[in-house]
């Protein structure tokens, strides 16, 4: 299937009556911020549309949910439009996926490199610094009425996906989208008080117990980290506050490729992996089944976190010996 045109994109959404949108698992800022961004802006369009979710939202994120999250997708049954948001693989969305088939349609808006053009409809445009740009478009497209919620929506995505418009991914583009936002009304200190400054002490926790377990490789270029499950039981933390580490991994200084592990289950280890500079970590994901970003990547490795985490340091030394 080849990759679709915005007017192609905004055409089958206007065309659509009733709209389920598909998340990946573990929301981010920008799976949900996006979602609920659409969503709004297609129910002031007149269409049915919900966000269909299987996991609990993370609570820093708890601000963005109203009423547009459900379940249980027999509320829209046999929808005209199922779209993947923020992810390209059914495997995203696995305990939603019999679902999203069921729709008569499919369509996929995401902006990872990993992903392929292969439902019916595909907006992917891995230049876009996150998914939440590529909703502004489509809702300009569509021309759906903007307001401050839908702004502040976009907005979460956006901060959360560029680090705080840190990262290598923002560009002119993004500042642009987001200096139209703040002509919506939004409050970005508010929002990014309850995005970044609303952390449990339990997450506190079970941080300084990752920490204990740092590691350094390939002469420092390399930082890892872990989180088994006994260490959630331990702090009674959740496994979304990981966020965020990593990204802390990577923020040392002579760090090239960082990499947090945590365990969910026995036998499978979540793995996300950043790059500072020129290692792509895609390439490593994809190893594995996985896939993201060049500097932004993440896979699931099914082994006990003893054997995953040689696989990963032993991936990411090939990596770095490459670049030398």
């Amino acid at each position: 299937m080849k990759n679709s045109s915005l007017q192609e994109i905004g055409l089958r959404l206007l065309e659509s009556k009733t709209v389920l949108l598909f998340p990946h698992v573990n929301m981010d800022g920008d799976a949900l911020g996006s979602a609920v961004a659409l969503c709004k802006g297609l129910r002031a369009l007149g269409k049915k549309c919900y966000i269909l979710i299987e996991d609990e939202i993370a609570q820093y994120l708890k601000f963005l949910e109203k009423d547009y999250c459900i379940s249980n997708g027999d509320k829209v049954k046999n929808p005209d439009l199922c779209i993947a948001v923020d992810c390209g693989e059914v495997s995203r969305f696995q305990g939603r996926k019999d679902c999203f088939f069921k729709g008569e349609h499919t369509m996929c808006i995401d902006h990872h490199l990993s992903t392929d053009p292969v439902f019916d409809f595909n907006y992917i445009d891995v230049e876009a610094s996150a998914t939440a740009v590529l909703m502004y478009r489509i809702l300009k497209e569509i021309k759906a009425p903007l307001d401050c919620e839908i702004g502040e929506a976009l907005w979460a995505g956006i901060t959360t996906d560029t680090g705080n418009f840190q990262y290598s991914n923002t560009t002119k583009e993004t500042h642009l989208i987001v200096a139209e936002l703040y002509d919506l009304g939004i409050d970005h200190n508010e929002v990014s008080v309850k995005i970044y400054e609303n952390i449990r002490p339990e997450k506190i926790l079970m941080t300084n117990k990752v920490m204990d377990n740092l590691s350094f490789f390939a002469g420092g270029k390399g930082a890892i980290a872990y989180a088994t499950l006994s260490v959630f039981q331990e702090t009674g933390a959740t496994a979304d506050e990981t966020e965020g580490i990593v990204e802390t991994l990577r923020c040392i200084s002579g760090v090239e490729v960082a990499a947090f592990l945590r365990e969910d289950g026995v036998d499978n280890v979540k793995v996300s992996m950043r790059s500072k500079t020129d290692a792509n970590v895609a390439d490593i994901a994809m190893r594995f089944n996985g896939g993201g970003h060049r500097k932004a990547a993440g896979c699931t490795i099914h082994a006990t976190m003893d054997f995953a985490v040689k696989m990963i340091i032993n991936e990411i030394e090939i990596t770095l010996r490459g670049m030398e």
